[in-house]
């Protein structure tokens, strides 16, 4: 029997998603925000809405999966998996409305001050309109397919995401009843075009491709009159599924599914507010969908295409401050590289810090000939990556290269897929983690033969391999040559290909065998302390906390008097002082220009702490059904960084932290009177890399 309390949250399944939605919420109100630039504020806007996709793709669609089960088993629990759903849409819907109020009365306003403006079909000039006219008639009506409903043409394929037009028609002589047509807008056209206008040489205009087809739409269909016309969107279950213990091949099998995913199940319709009660009814029938799963909404129905108007001008007044990311310390040239390691290990600070060492180190494992193998994981990288080529050329020059490659990392797979087909042809041992477990640690290790012996040097890092994205995801990483940490990481790589017995670990944490137990006992240990009349401080960093076992834990834990600081960006579960259980956490939330996405986990420990890194949040999904590691920082110097970069200049913050409430609002933190701005991102910016004009954006 299915479980309307969900599989990974103390809290029922409502207060996690709405968490969810509260995290989007904290992103949206940048918007609002007065230090933060206008086309900033866009792409916030837009972030938001690429977020609330994939909350219905995956989040709402296992939901109404688990509600479709419920309601053949047992009606009650239906009824009560429907109400929560309901909520959770209620609440998307708030968000969702304030998002077109931003854009509608805040967001565009601003941009026409400056010169840049996004029009409507109403609002075009004459020569605006020739010029429309002129660009639909060459560029984009050819591509157009309308098709007619009726016996012979049937609805056609609605593919996830993609946007159409459905439009009511009748005939100008008045003879027939009125018919419906379907308008898809292909994906091949470009979602932004800019008006080419000599009469506003100071201004550049921009028009959507909606706007520009929905103000020639009656040109599809002469003879026939547009009564009216709405544009849709329908969001499907994106989330793969196979079976991997009765597959062959997870690379085929996933290929299979990646060609089904566009067409799964239907779990959200989005149309315009204008649309008409009997086309609104059709679209609900045709796919199948509750109500409280329409959205109306008052503009274009995909907001995350205006990221194409900040792609396309400059104005470096309404960006943020140009940042440079710095230099690792020390910095070293290649062939000292593996020389340096040997003395001391070096901490990485991104986007910060350069993620340049990271594929310096690759560089210099690919070209030294003493370099006999190399092992890495791969969860998200890119369909360009300077990371893999390097892998490919290793094997060009005989070196014995194993990749263990995650074909699941969600809205990867065929990026992955192709990766994994490219690393096989030139020869790499491709292999893709173990039966039923996602593989999002990040490890990378090289062996060198030196003299008589093997030395190991080791990556390992919370964020992906993904140099694009290191540029605005915070992350840690650590290069070393620990000689226990490399076996460490060695044990995991043979686990993963050789399907061996887990092995004991001399340092490292890892799910889904020692993880959860380990991060038990280290906050067990913090209670017993603080019994004992001992200081008890857990302070980690996370995207999100909503394992149960870990969550009762901590409320032990703050109950026996340890002192709990969580700076958690997403997804929290755990409530601060609620009912007594919870009056020494304290949750906070750090939303800026950069992507929050570290991990860090640090236990007092009776004064002598304990520091870790990991690519593990605190969730059961990561904890219980992933391969992922949490390394140590041994050098006091490099954990005392940890501590600080990580940590204390979060905890500091009062400007741009938000202070999760005992009711499970968020607070923004401002400065008290005569108290300086500390603002954490701001801070790590200008101490590790090089902010221009440095202020509070």
């Amino acid at each position: 029997m299915l479980s309307v309390t969900g599989q990974d949250g103390m809290m029922p399944i409502i207060n996690r998603e709405l968490s969810m939605l509260a995290f989007n919420e904290r992103v949206l109100a940048q918007c609002e925000l007065p230090w933060v630039p206008a086309l900033e504020r866009l792409k916030y806007l837009t972030i938001v809405s690429a977020n609330l996709d994939e909350f219905y793709e995956v989040r709402m669609a296992e939901q109404k999966e688990r509600l479709t089960a419920l309601a053949a088993q047992d009606s009650s629990q239906a009824r009560a998996l429907r109400a929560v759903l309901e909520d959770v849409s209620a609440r998307a819907k708030i968000l969702v409305e304030r998002m077109y109020v931003l854009l509608n009365g805040k967001i565009l306003p601003s941009l026409r001050e400056v010169g840049i403006d996004l029009v409507s079909g109403h609002d075009l000039s004459l020569s605006q309109r020739r010029w429309v006219q002129a660009t639909f008639t060459r560029e984009i009506a050819p591509v157009l397919t309308p098709i007619g409903l009726d016996p012979s043409h049937p609805f056609p394929a609605v593919a996830n995401k993609g946007l159409h037009f459905i439009v009511e028609l009748r005939s100008k002589r008045g003879t027939q009843k009125n018919s419906i047509a379907i308008v898809k807008v292909p994906r091949s056209l470009p979602r932004l075009f800019e008006i080419r206008d000599k009469t506003a040489t100071s201004r550049r205009s921009f028009i959507l491709l909606s706007t520009l087809i929905e103000t020639e739409l009656g040109r599809l269909f002469p003879g026939r009159e547009v009564v009216s016309d709405s544009q849709f969107r329908v969001t499907r279950d994106s989330d793969l599924w196979v079976d991997e213990q009765e597959m062959t091949n997870l690379r085929h099998a996933l290929a299979g599914e990646l060609r089904r995913r566009p067409f799964g199940p239907a779990v959200r319709l989005e149309i315009n507010a204008d649309c008409s009660d009997a086309i609104h009814t059709l679209l609900v029938e045709h796919f199948d969908l509750e109500p409280y799963e329409v959205f109306r909404v008052n503009g274009p129905v995909n907001l995350a295409r205006l990221q194409a108007i900040p792609d396309a001008v400059a104005h470096p007044e309404l960006r943020f401050k140009t940042f440079t990311p710095g230099p690792s310390l020390p910095e070293v040239t290649d062939d000292r590289l593996f020389a340096n390691l040997k003395k001391r290990d070096v901490l990485l600070h991104h986007p910060y810090q350069s993620f340049a060492p990271v594929v310096q180190f690759l560089r210099c494992a690919v070209e030294d000939p003493t370099v006999i193998a190399i092992k890495q994981t791969i969860y998200r990288t890119g369909t360009k990556s300077e990371l893999m080529d390097l892998l490919i050329e290793a094997v060009r020059r005989g070196k014995e290269v194993t990749v263990v490659l995650e074909l699941k990392a969600r809205f990867d797979e065929e990026t992955n897929i192709n990766w994994a087909d490219k690393l096989e042809q030139a020869g790499a041992h491709v292999v893709y983690g173990l039966v039923g477990l996602k593989t999002h640690a990040k490890m990378l290790l090289v062996l060198r033969k030196e003299g008589n012996a093997i030395r190991s040097y080791t990556h390992i890092g919370t964020g992906n391999y993904n140099p694009s994205t290191a540029r605005f995801y915070t992350d840690f990483g650590l290069l070393t040559a620990n000689a226990e940490i490399g076996r460490d990481v060695a044990a995991i790589f043979h686990h993963l290909t050789s399907l061996s017995q887990p092995p004991r670990l001399k340092h490292l944490w890892w799910a889904p065998h020692t993880m959860k137990n380990n991060l038990l006992a280290a906050i067990r240990t913090e209670t017993l302390n603080a019994m004992a009349g001992k200081l008890g401080v857990i302070m980690a960093k996370m995207n999100a906390l909503t394992d149960e076992d870990v969550m009762a834990s901590l409320c032990e834990a703050s109950n026996a008097g340890v002192q709990i600081h969580l700076i958690v960006r997403g997804a929290c579960c755990l409530r601060p002082d609620v009912d007594g259980n919870t009056k020494n956490i304290h949750v906070r939330s750090i939303v800026g220009r950069f992507l929050e996405h570290s991990r860090i986990y640090y236990f007092e420990n009776g004064g002598k702490p304990n520091v870790y890194i990991s690519s593990a949040d605190w969730m059961s999904r990561n904890l219980d059904r992933r391969v992922e590691v949490a390394t140590p920082i041994l050098d006091g110097g490099l954990r005392a960084r940890v501590i600080d970069e990580g940590l204390h200049v979060a905890l500091r913050d009062n400007a741009q932290a938000w202070v999760l409430q005992s009711n499970g609002a968020y607070r923004l933190q401002r400065p008290k009177t005569g108290q300086t701005p500390s603002i954490a991102q701001t801070t790590l910016a200008t101490k590790l890399g090089n902010l221009a004009d440095s202020d509070a954006s």
